[in-house]
């Protein structure tokens, strides 16, 4: 480790039009706590869950519903003259999958067909597979890939099939196209010889197709999505969103057991933004996507409120503590534990490290049943058994803040007014650390219509508050913008910071997620005191070192529409001769990266060489900086 022995006066002179503004950074009394961390949140909305980062190809794929949201056929329709009809069999595939979809006898071939998720890209590349039938059939079943725009079959198999009447089978299969598809208006069926069907006709449930998966884990995720996060350079992984786990309507909250083990014990569940959940994305999912992006989890639970402002009352809520208990035990419990056993049965055995819970649970009416019972109950039963958890609380302005307790904020505004909320954090203390757990540039100044894709203006003011929130590390967690993802095909909260389709080539990577990108990949282990003549804006900086890869680093942000602003940066005599200065600009302040565009984002990286002790740039207008510098003894 570096050590702050090797900080050297920091001199940065900002020169802003017509008056030279002096600013120092003192060589000691800086803060050498636990860097400050950028994460994701996880929101299972906008389809981001089921047809997003989780790789299944199939939509419906098991008929899940409820009397909220009722099982559909749609998006399957038949093939030739089949005649589809869901059924509630007398002999269920499973208790969670009690639908399935009937193919009536016909003449010909049958099937059944299906669109994806608004689409399926078809690569050469090994595509598995697998579904289970029940009834009379003695013959071949043929799965294939097929391009809509060209009627041409991508990739087929024959599977042989022995089903009966009254028993469920499953059947595994392998499909490899011999060439990329055009684009990624392609299809997925099934078909059988219409004639060797029983009386009673052919039920077929759990249909399931997955591409290759990210560091193929078995029902895993979308490769290409999952490097996209990677260069996020994200420190840890709220999961599973707040909403998504808090359910719309009783008793519809996330169950983490009914989303663990194998896909035909998971019954799904109706989301609360519209459309059904299969939770093949389940709890295990959540901690393998942490390992394999070396992410801290923070783990939400389900503490008594739904968003239609039902509220678990104090007499009853115990249970729900006692199942956030059960869960935790199953998440770190030894294989001698009961939940700890039945991790293990699922394929688990090693315990996952988990140090972090809380979720949003103050809204929609709630703050009132958070402060006076629902908080504490959660706190004190946790912290019982594991006195080194740290409790993220839901609100930053909880009445009692308990013990080792993180308060989470949220903001979702325009950007002068999110600029305004640079100092929002200065007066917070290391005794209770803030996590802001959700932030986002949501409609332009002097307007309520939300944006549908974040735009530099408002990338610009979020460099602001992430440098605001920076200069406070020694009382700050980290910051997590929100939402992480949106299915373009199936929007309902806007903007966010990827938006993707079936084909990964159609990708939008934001504004603010070049942003978020470049802050994410330099942090700071000591923010470094800086002494000014003059306060902030319209340029907005922190300055500090990183001791593990031994640089000086400033940030720093431009919102001003005035002329460029001329800067000389001084690290001092411990300082590199060299500098690295990654600018980003756009080609307008309202510049929005869309389907199908070119990225508005313009990334230049120059190597600066110091000049009387200093280096010396131009800062454009509407901007956003890191400069490194080597630390030298």
């Amino acid at each position: 480790m570096w050590s702050t022995c090797f900080v050297g006066v920091f001199l940065i002179c900002l020169v802003n039009w017509t008056n030279a503004i002096s600013l120092s950074v003192s060589p000691t009394g800086g803060n050498a706590s636990s860097p400050y961390q950028y994460g994701i949140m996880f929101e299972d909305i906008n389809h981001s869950g089921d047809g997003g980062v989780y790789a299944e190809l199939i939509q419906n794929r098991a008929f899940q519903g409820s009397t909220l949201i009722p099982s559909t056929l749609s998006p399957w329709v038949g093939i030739g003259n089949a005649s589809l009809a869901l059924q509630n069999t007398s002999i269920p595939l499973s208790s969670s999958l009690p639908t399935s979809v009937n193919v009536a006898a016909g003449t010909g071939v049958v099937g059944i067909r299906n669109p994806g998720f608004w689409g399926i890209d078809v690569k050469v590349q090994t595509y598995q597979g697998s579904f289970w039938v029940m009834g009379s059939y003695n013959g071949t079943i043929t799965a294939s890939l097929e391009s809509t725009s060209s009627g041409e079959v991508l990739a087929s198999t024959t599977i042989k099939a022995h089903s009966k009447t009254g028993t469920w089978s499953e059947y595994h299969f392998s499909l490899v196209p011999t060439k990329d598809a055009p684009d990624s208006s392609n299809t997925f069926s099934l078909a059988v010889d219409g004639k060797g069907i029983g009386s009673a006709g052919l039920n077929f449930n759990l249909i399931s197709l997955f591409p290759p998966t990210y560091k193929n884990r078995p029902n895993g995720m979308r490769p290409d999505l999952m490097e996209v996060l990677k260069g996020l350079n994200p420190s840890f992984l709220r999961m599973p969103g707040g909403n998504n786990l808090e359910g719309r309507y009783p008793p519809y909250h996330w169950f983490w057991n009914l989303t663990i083990g194998p896909l035909k014990d998971r019954p799904g569940r109706p989301g609360p933004w519209g459309y059904a959940n299969t939770d093949g994305l389940g709890l295990v999912e959540y901690f393998q996507w942490c390992d394999d992006l070396e992410m801290e989890p923070i783990l939400a639970v389900f503490d008594g409120l739904y968003l239609n402002r039902t509220i678990i009352p104090e007499a009853d809520l115990a249970p729900y503590v006692q199942d956030t208990m059960n869960e935790l035990e199953f998440i770190m419990g030894s294989t001698d534990t009961v939940y700890g056993a039945l991790r293990a049965s699922v394929g688990y055995p090693k315990p996952w490290n988990l140090k972090y819970i809380g979720n949003e649970d103050n809204l929609e009416n709630g703050l009132s049943s958070y402060n006076s019972y629902r908080f504490a109950m959660y706190y004190d039963a946790i912290t019982a058994k594991y006195p080194d958890m740290n409790i993220i609380s839901s609100t930053d302005v909880l009445s009692t803040p308990l013990g080792n307790t993180t308060e989470d904020y949220h903001i979702y505004t325009n950007p002068p007014a999110l600029v305004q909320e640079f100092n929002y954090f200065d007066q917070r203390t290391a005794a209770h650390k803030t996590l802001v757990g959700e932030y986002a540039i949501t409609t332009a100044a002097n307007s309520t219509a939300r944006l549908k894709y974040p735009t530099w203006i408002g990338s610009v003011a979020e460099a602001v508050f992430l440098i605001g929130i920076e200069r406070n590390s020694e009382h700050m967690f980290g910051a997590s913008y929100a939402p992480l993802l949106e299915n373009l095909n199936s929007v309902q909260w806007s903007p966010d910071m990827i938006s993707f389709v079936a084909d990964p080539a159609k990708t939008v990577l934001s504004t603010s997620y070049h942003l978020t990108s470049l802050f994410s990949k330099t942090r700071f282990t000591t923010v470094l005191p800086v002494n000014s003549t003059a306060g902030f804006g319209p340029c907005y900086w922190v300055a500090g070192l990183n001791s593990d890869s031994g640089e000086y680093i400033l940030k720093a942000a431009n919102y001003a529409s005035n002329s460029s602003v001329p800067f000389t940066v001084n690290f001092g005599a411990g300082s590199d001769s060299t500098a690295t200065l990654t600018l980003l600009t756009a080609t307008d302040i309202n510049a929005q990266n869309v389907l199908g565009g070119t990225n508005q984002v313009i990334t230049n990286v120059t190597t600066l060489v110091k000049t009387s002790g200093a280096f010396s740039f131009d800062m454009p207008s509407y901007s956003a900086l890191v400069l490194t510098s080597k630390i030298v003894n």
